[in-house]
C-alpha cells in the first residue's frame, strides 16, 4: 500500500530511459541486454540486465527512500539469514532525464509465488518462520525504526486507526464492514508490543517470494523493512497459508498470544486498506486483500467457537 493519491504521483519509466540511465551511469554495463520484467508492484519499474542482474527504478518520490535504506542494510542482513535477499551492485544519481535514484542487484532466480507453484505448504511455514526468526536475531542497532519511511510497518496498531476507520467506510457494500469493524477493534485492545525492536521486513506476501524447484528460496522488495515490532511480519499466516500450514508457521515462530493476535490485525489492515485503494487499479493486489480479509475474519469466528 502506498501513500493517499501516490498512483497519481507514479510516472511511467519506459524502456528507453532504463536504457540511457544505463548508459549514461554505468557504461561497464551498456553492451547487456535490458528487458522490461512484468510485475505486479506499484513502486518500482523493473528491467533484467544481462543474465544476472536487474535494474530497479523508483516510479515515485516516496520509493526514493527506500534506495539509500537497501543499499546500506541488505549487504549486512544477506549474511545472517537462510532464504536469499537481493543484493545491491551499483546506486544511481539523478540526471537530466530522471530526478531520483535507480539501483543495479543481482539476479535472483524463481518465480514468485502468485506465479509459480509451492510444491508443499508445511514445508513453506517452516521456511518463513525459520526466515523471520533469523531475521529477528540481527542486532536492530542503528537501524531505522519504524515510521513514514516503511508506511509504519511496525509501529503499534493504533497509529492505523485512523486509516483503517476510512478503509472500512469505503468498502460498504463491498465486504460484511461490520464484521470488519469488530475484528479491528477486537485488534486494537490487544496489548502493545513491549520487548526491544526487531528487524522486520514488513511485506512478506506471495509477491515477494521467490520459488524454485517448488520450495520458497528468496524473499525480495526490502522497501518496507525497518526495526520495530515484528507482528506485522506475521501477515504471510493469513495472506499465503492456510489450515495446518498456519499453525506449523505459528509454533515456528514462537510467538506469545499477543503478537499473534496483534499478526492478525496486521493482516486484517492490509487487505482493508489496500482492497479500497486498488480496486480499479491492480485486480492481483484486489484478489489478494479480499484473500487476506476473508482469512483474517474468518480466523477470528473460528477462535470465537
Amino acid at each position: 500500500m502506498t501513500n493517499n493519491n501516490a498512483l497519481e504521483e507514479q510516472v511511467d519509466i519506459a524502456l528507453d530511459l532504463a536504457v540511457h540511465l544505463l548508459t549514461t551511469q554505468f557504461p561497464h554495463w551498456a553492451h547487456l541486454r535490458v528487458e522490461p520484467v512484468a510485475s505486479a508492484g506499484t513502486d518500482n519499474a523493473l528491467f533484467s540486465l544481462g543474465d544476472d542482474m536487474v535494474i530497479r527504478i523508483p516510479r515515485a518520490p516516496w520509493a526514493t527512500q527506500q534506495v539509500d535504506k537497501e543499499q546500506k542494510w541488505l549487504p549486512r542482513l544477506a549474511p545472517d539469514l537462510p532464504l536469499a535477499i537481493p543484493v545491491p551492485l551499483a546506486q544511481g544519481r539523478p540526471n537530466e532525464s530522471y530526478p531520483w535514484v535507480g539501483s543495479v542487484y543481482r539476479w535472483l532466480g524463481g518465480e514468485d509465488v502468485q506465479a509459480g507453484a509451492l510444491d508443499d505448504l508445511n514445508q513453506a511455514a517452516r521456511d518463513l518462520a525459520g526466515f523471520i526468526r533469523a531475521l529477528q536475531r540481527i542486532d536492530p542497532a542503528g537501524g531505522p525504526c519504524s515510521g513514514k519511511h516503511n508506511n509504519y510497518r511496525g509501529v503499534a496498531l493504533s497509529v492505523l486507526d485512523p486509516t483503517v476507520r476510512r478503509s472500512i467506510a469505503a468498502l460498504e457494500n463491498l465486504i460484511d464492514t461490520s464484521a470488519a469493524s469488530r475484528a479491528w477493534e477486537a485488534a486494537l485492545e490487544v496489548p502493545s508490543w513491549q520487548e526491544a525492536p526487531v528487524w522486520v521486513h514488513g511485506d512478506i506476501h506471495g509477491g515477494n517470494l521467490l520459488i524454485f524447484d517448488g520450495r520458497i528460496s528468496g524473499v525480495i522488495d526490502w522497501g518496507l523493512a525497518g526495526v520495530g515490532d515484528p507482528a506485522c511480519d506475521l501477515i504471510v499466516a493469513w495472506n499465503l497459508l492456510t489450515g495446518e500450514s498456519r499453525n506449523i508457521f505459528r509454533a515456528g515462530v514462537g510467538v506469545d498470544e499477543a503478537t499473534w493476535a496483534r499478526g492478525r490485525g496486521w493482516a486484517l489492515y492490509t487487505g482493508l486498506v489496500a482492497l479500497p485503494y486498488y480496486l480499479d487499479r491492480n485486480p492481483v493486489i484486489v484478489r489478494t486483500s479480499r484473500h487476506v480479509i476473508n482469512e483474517a475474519l474468518a480466523d477470528i469466528a473460528e477462535d470465537a467457537n
